[in-house]
């Protein structure tokens, strides 16, 4: 029953997550978005001590079951190991403690200086979301435009198209080199990425040595006949000495499935084998201080430290080398966003105006950055605010967002129709929400000057909509500058 119950909410978990990321038409978020939030590492870097502690609880009371039931990385190399039919496959390995410590002290320094390209690498769920973003969210998409396509020779609008376009090469790559890591470990050997380099399963396999439920042997049933062991994807059982290692079992229930003698249970009773496996030399316990530190210091160092009017296609823009990155409203400044993003790329799959990207700049690495060749942000979309769970995009409302500077327009006098073409134009002016666009004549002194723009900085919020309507070819004549912090207007 054990069992079936966790693959019951373990599969609600992740067929619910994954469908958040593969979602582009905004509808799921408003009822999905929280799945991101109860994840381990986004509520710690969001501050959200409520959901931390419930999670802590909740490790305290039925082990690491977080691992195999609400974390989607989990959850996918479970469904890895399962395509992987060959039985009784696993057996026991003592754990690599040395490994361990050292993933997790990598994980909180890079949290505490702030380097995204490494914290972000290790985090399991922001690792999932990128796998998902960049691999599986191309295919869902090509799936959904033939279905577009059949809905429009039946004159129906129950589909309709997105272009399907690679974000990020190098963030590609990443998710790429992920996915094959973690289909090959978890292929040959269940859940070694969860037991050796996840941050995650190391802090939350402290507190599991301490839980209420635990896996418990009955010595006097047991006939060694190793099943157990055979089917531990975290292979942490040893059926010779009858003991469990609960810094890595997730209470999957499996070997509860295979015993058929009934010497396994799922219980608060303890046992002599129990006490023999406390009275062993633990090396986990006495870095427990350490690790519980090293979280908690991480913690406080977070919280100090196309197309529009009928105008033609828009499309081969180049990006501008813009000095400084633009962020997204509510990201406050560049040095939060490098604080508290991991990367996770929720934000980029859920942006409908094919804004956001991710960034290649190391300091900035895989995070998301404002970018408007096909698109701009519209005053009337929120979106990435409401679906962030770390807290590096707080929310914000409509209102709020109107009245957020993330950059300043900047012209570029020499790509301008106006005078390389000599033609009128005006159509930044025209698409700025704020009215921050003027078109003035060049020549104040001469009454057949051409017109051309000008920029009231103070006005202008960096929405992007003048250097995306731009008709100039292949370099924009007006782009958005981005600001270190951003103000309110």
């Amino acid at each position: 029953m054990l069992r079936k119950i966790r693959i019951t909410l373990g599969a609600v978990f992740f067929v619910l997550i994954t469908l958040l990321f593969l979602d582009f038409t905004g509808t799921l978020h408003h009822w999905l978005s929280w799945l991101a939030k109860v994840q381990f590492i986004p509520a710690i870097l969001a501050m959200n001590f409520i959901v931390v502690a419930l999670l802590l609880i909740l490790t305290l009371v039925f082990g690491r079951i977080y691992c195999s039931i609400i974390c989607p990385m989990g959850v996918f190399q479970d469904v890895i190991a399962r395509l992987h039919r060959k039985k009784n496959k696993y057996s026991y390995s003592k754990a690599i403690h040395w490994l361990r410590y050292v993933m997790l002290g990598i994980f909180v320094i890079a949290l505490i200086l702030g380097i995204p390209a490494i914290f972000g690498l290790i985090s399991p769920y922001s690792a999932y979301g990128r796998m998902v973003q960049n691999l599986f969210q191309p295919i869902y998409l090509l799936i959904n435009n033939v279905f577009a396509a059949i809905a429009e020779n039946a004159d129906s609008y129950a589909f309709y198209s997105r272009e399907v376009w690679l974000r990020s090469i190098p963030t590609f790559a990443v998710a790429l080199v992920t996915f094959i890591v973690i289909f090959v470990l978890a292929w040959r050997n269940g859940r070694t990425y969860c037991n050796t380099i996840c941050p995650v399963g190391t802090v939350l396999g402290f507190f599991s040595r301490f839980s209420l439920f635990k896996i418990r042997f009955d010595a006097d049933k047991c006939r060694n006949c190793s099943l157990c062991s055979k089917n531990c994807k975290s292979s942490c059982i040893d059926y010779q000495t009858h003991t469990v290692d609960y810094s890595r079992c997730v209470a999957c229930g499996n070997c509860l499935d295979k015993c058929k003698f009934g010497a396994l249970s799922y219980s608060m009773k303890k046992t002599s084998s129990d006490t023999q496996t406390a009275n062993q030399p633990d090396q986990g316990k006495r870095s427990f201080l350490m690790a519980t530190a090293l979280m908690s210091t991480a913690v406080w160092a977070q919280e100090e430290k196309k197309v529009d009017g009928g105008l033609a296609a828009i499309a081969d823009k180049v990006i501008p080398n813009r000095q400084t990155p633009v962020t997204p409203p509510g990201s406050l400044s560049a040095n939060n966003m490098a604080k508290h993003c991991t990367g996770c790329q929720l934000c980029v799959s859920e942006c409908p105006n094919d804004v956001l990207r991710p960034s290649s700049d190391f300091s900035h690495f895989m995070q998301p950055t404002s970018s408007y060749e096909r698109g701009y942000c519209r005053p009337e979309c929120n979106r990435c605010s409401e679906v962030c769970p770390t807290g590096a995009i707080r929310p914000i409302t409509l209102a709020d967002k109107s009245s957020i500077q993330i950059g300043h327009a900047v012209w570029i006098k020499k790509n301008c129709l106006v005078l390389t073409n000599g033609v009128d134009c005006g159509n930044c002016a025209r698409h700025c929400p704020t009215g921050a666009i003027e078109m003035v004549p060049l020549d104040a002194d001469d009454e057949n000057s051409p017109f051309v723009p000008a920029v009231n900085e103070s006005a202008c919020i960096g929405c992007g909509a003048c250097e995306n309507l731009c008709p100039a070819r292949p370099f924009s004549a007006i782009y958005v500058e981005g600001h270190e912090v951003h103000k309110q207007i």
